[in-house]
């Protein structure tokens, strides 16, 4: 047997299957509309729902120079699924072999390691070595291997348009944190340990927690967020800065968060800010008094935010 197979095979639950699949990247409100009617639909079946998700990207691997933006970590994102109840969730690697799969072989691998009875596609689906496995590829593979395909013809449409990861990428990249919010169907944030910085905060009374993010992770617009703070089971008022602090001639974009009403030690500790909304861009402060002075007026932006839910005094 393949690794891939047995990387699913250890999600088997003894009882036949019904399956969606996709990278998930999210968790959008999309993707809780498609897992929403799985579970319906494996219930009526007396089978066990599950979602394979897939990581990394299937871009990433099939075009290696492509830079892929995730709105949420792997772990997150396997956390975000399971919180939908359903009865598994798989992880595939994606590797080089598995894109080579053709689409029979790859359903097949599913059949065999999951018990695949049933399989839910989104309209836009396809899988397999160059996607062959559109659904009516799939429903031939079905009836040859004895599982039954469904396609969700119905996505789901919000205020703000389709609901999508791209969409949801191109606000988060606008710094537009509220049509994130509408699409993901909560807050965007991010979460790390907090490592030490240049440790500049304390020196002008705002001392600032300093997240670390991967690289792959898709960051706001540059500038100053209203932010919620969460560690160790509390939450706190915050204001974060995201970016390269063009005031000091950094090179490297970072993500501080200073906590309103806060006293502490956070090194080590996890960290994660809801992305709630943009302040201002980045700017470059000709001396320390300015800077010290626009600090002051984001944190009082920040408390205004919480009072009234609006940035503006």
């Amino acid at each position: 047997m393949s690794l891939a197979h047995d990387e699913l095979s250890r999600h088997a639950t003894g009882r036949p299957s019904a399956i969606t699949l996709g990278v998930f990247d999210g968790v959008h409100r999309g993707h809780t509309h498609l897992i929403a009617g799985l579970k319906r639909r494996a219930a009526t079946r007396e089978f066990a729902s599950g979602i394979v998700t897939l990581h990394p990207s299937p871009i990433q691997v099939l075009r290696p120079t492509a830079r892929v933006a995730y709105i949420t970590s792997l772990e997150e994102r396997i956390e975000l699924l399971r919180a939908t109840d359903v009865d598994f969730v798989a992880p595939l690697t994606f590797t080089s072999e598995v894109a080579e799969l053709s689409a029979h072989d790859f359903l097949a691998m599913l059949h065999d390691a999951l018990n695949m009875k049933y399989i839910l596609m989104g309209p836009d689906n396809a899988f397999g070595r160059g996607r062959e496995g559109t659904p009516l590829r799939v429903a031939e593979i079905g009836a040859e291997l004895g599982f039954e395909l469904e396609v969700l013809d119905d996505p789901l449409d919000g205020d703000s348009g389709r609901v999508s990861a791209t969409a949801i990428r191109t606000a988060i990249a606008d710094g537009d944190m509220e049509t994130a919010a509408e699409l993901l169907g909560r807050a965007y944030s991010l979460r790390g340990p907090v490592v030490h910085g240049m440790e500049r905060g304390r020196t002008i009374g705002f001392p600032t927690a300093n997240i670390a993010i991967t690289p792959d992770r898709a960051l706001p617009a540059y500038g100053v967020y209203v932010t919620r703070a969460h560690v160790g089971g509390e939450s706190y008022m915050g204001a974060t800065n995201i970016g390269i602090k063009p005031t000091f001639d950094n090179e490297l974009p970072s993500v501080e968060t200073y906590l309103l009403d806060f006293e502490g030690d956070l090194y080590g500790r996890e960290l994660r800010v809801e992305m709630l909304h943009r302040l201002r861009g980045e700017v470059k402060f000709d001396g320390m008094d300015e800077l010290v002075d626009a600090i002051a007026a984001d944190v009082e932006a920040t408390r205004v935010y919480f009072a009234t839910g609006t940035g503006r005094p």
